[in-house]
């Protein structure tokens, strides 16, 4: 379904990435894992066309999504998670959750989408009218997934959805993203819990220094040495 194929990019002259190569199957849970500076929000930003490429190319299906403009992402399907949640603090629950569903297909669909997102997360259905600034990080981080999800996308990228949650919100984000890959969406998530993400996904690759450096199913990549040495404390 995606497709990295060695990759190129960074900011200005500052090159993050290198040579990156990966690939997300249909229905697939995959996750990049890995520590702080190793170019994992800036694959995900690459992917959105926010960062332009410098070599390589990006296929989503069989579109060459790297000559994509950033606006017409999510009209291929593909919806991105922010790192920080990046709401609207000043407009409600309910009206950031509309703002994810402004493409034809997706509007046509807005109640029906709507009332499958409140099933997911039913303390947004209590919180529709508050404003979205007013919430707790974990509300908000739920409101961000959500309104990825109102644009019905077939990828869903999430950019370290656990950053400032406490242990006990992580484990409702990550069994969320189980749910929402249960329900037939694949899944690309970028995250810095390592023991956790690699415990949930199907597949996971680990990147240091913009570089992948191994890859393999989540659980076999646990009980790895390296990974265990340079993730794990192990």
């Amino acid at each position: 379904m995606l497709r990295v194929e060695h990759v190129d990019a960074g900011y200005g002259d500052v090159q993050v990435l290198w040579d990156v190569s990966f690939n997300v199957a249909e229905k697939e849970f995959v996750v990049l894992v890995g520590a702080n500076g190793a170019g994992k929000s800036t694959i995900m930003r690459t992917i959105s066309s926010l960062v332009p490429l410098g070599g390589g190319q990006i296929w989503f299906e069989d579109r060459r999504l790297d000559l994509v403009k950033p606006y017409k992402i999510v009209e291929h399907g593909i919806a991105h998670v922010p790192e920080a949640r990046q709401l609207f603090p000043d407009m409600s629950v309910l009206e950031n959750l509309e703002l994810g569903s402004l493409t034809p297909q997706a509007k046509a669909r807005r109640k029906e989408t709507l009332e499958w997102v409140f099933e997911l997360f039913p303390r947004l259905k209590e919180r529709r009218k508050q404003m979205a600034g007013t919430m707790s990080g974990g509300e908000q981080q739920m409101c961000a997934i959500a309104r990825g999800l109102m644009s019905r996308p077939k990828l869903i990228m999430f950019d370290e959805p656990s950053l400032g949650l406490s242990p006990l919100l992580t484990q409702d984000i990550f069994r969320l993203a189980l749910q929402i890959h249960g329900q037939g969406i694949t899944i690309l998530m970028v995250e810095q819990n390592v023991k956790q993400t690699l415990a949930i996904c199907d597949r996971a690759y680990v990147l240091e220094n913009g570089r992948v450096i191994l890859e393999g199913k989540g659980v076999e990549l646990l009980e790895n040495q390296q990974v265990k040495q340079a993730f794990l404390g192990i």
